[in-house]
């Protein structure tokens, strides 16, 4: 059976040469990536008794993979691009990890060479999931199958995604540095008059993205079939709806959580304030952590969804 047009876009996108650079800097390049990091990362240091053993799905350039690595554990980091797995080589080397780490190219769809339960946690973070539809819940499946203990995941969020697809300059609210020399950061701030003049609300696109949760679809596969490289066909799950998703497959003590829930409120200046001062930064992440577990914001994530699962 040949690769879906999901899979063939995600290998396009995610293997352009500079991806592994970039993607390794948007810790130090953007705040929502920040606050989204630090939850996960709380997220998965907490849940660390017992596990030897992990699988990190879309594991990019090693932000989680490398943590649990020097943590002990025993990761296998796998995704779909060549360039950020040469990336987290790098980084894996640098930080002496090397030997609790095995690295696989391959693709979400396709986990057939894992056993039942073959690792104690699963991950799988910043929707890479969501980039496998219309075979995302088939995937949740699959990261379900071959997780013995703990499963942790975070796709696309459909409410917390619609406000920002209303709002083309809400990136730039979030850079921390506007000297920063990442491309897409003098992109945002150098088009950012022209995008505020030239945006219609759209309603019907709204109502459509929350009535079906799709991003993307005809445009992204006529642009691939032209040579283009498209951003990936999205699929942003209802809170409601993963939990029970995560139900039917048996896990049990669900927790979710919305990640940048309570930073997206807040101004740009306000935040980079913040953010420019460690103890407020150390104490502002502290309040977002619990803040953004609250269920009545679950949805508002900045755009991802997370959640937690015991086998």
């Amino acid at each position: 059976m040949g690769r879906s047009y999901s899979q063939k876009i995600a290998e396009r996108q995610w293997n352009l040469p500079d991806k592994g650079e970039l993607e390794s800097q948007r810790e130090a390049t953007f705040i929502d990536d920040i606050i989204q990091k630090d939850h996960l990362e709380r997220q998965v240091l907490a849940a660390l008794d017992g596990v030897e053993t992990v699988f990190d799905g879309g594991a990019g350039c090693g932000r989680f993979s490398i943590l649990l690595a020097k943590q002990g554990c025993k990761v296998t980091h796998f995704d779909i691009s060549k360039p950020m797995i040469d990336k987290a080589k790098e980084l894996a080397a640098e930080a002496g990890v090397m030997e609790n780490m095995e690295f696989v190219e391959g693709a979400l769809e396709d986990l057939s060479a894992y056993g039942d339960g073959q690792f104690d946690m699963v991950i799988s973070f910043d929707a890479p999931v969501s980039y496998t539809y219309p075979n995302q819940e088939k995937v949740i499946g699959e990261l379900s199958r071959i997780c013995k203990k703990k499963l942790l995941l975070s796709v696309s969020s459909r409410l917390g995604t619609l406000p920002y697809l209303s709002d083309p300059i809400q990136k730039s609210h979030y850079i921390l540095d506007g000297n920063s020399s990442d491309p897409f950061v003098q992109w945002c701030l150098s088009h950012r008059e022209e995008m505020v003049e030239n945006f219609r609300f759209n309603r019907s696109g709204m109502e459509k993205l929350l009535d079906d949760g799709l991003i993307g679809g005809e445009a992204e596969i006529a642009e691939y079939e032209r040579g283009g490289t498209p951003w990936c066909i999205t699929y942003g799950f209802m809170p409601d709806e993963l939990r029970g998703i995560l139900e039917r497959l048996g896990l049990t003590d669900i927790r979710m959580a919305g990640p940048g829930a309570y930073a997206r409120s807040i101004s740009w200046e306000i935040l980079r304030k913040i953010m420019e001062d460690p103890a407020q930064r150390r104490e502002f992440l502290g309040f977002c952590f619990v803040y953004d577990q609250n269920p009545y914001v679950l949805g508002m994530g900045k755009d991802n969804l997370f959640a937690i699962g015991v086998k």
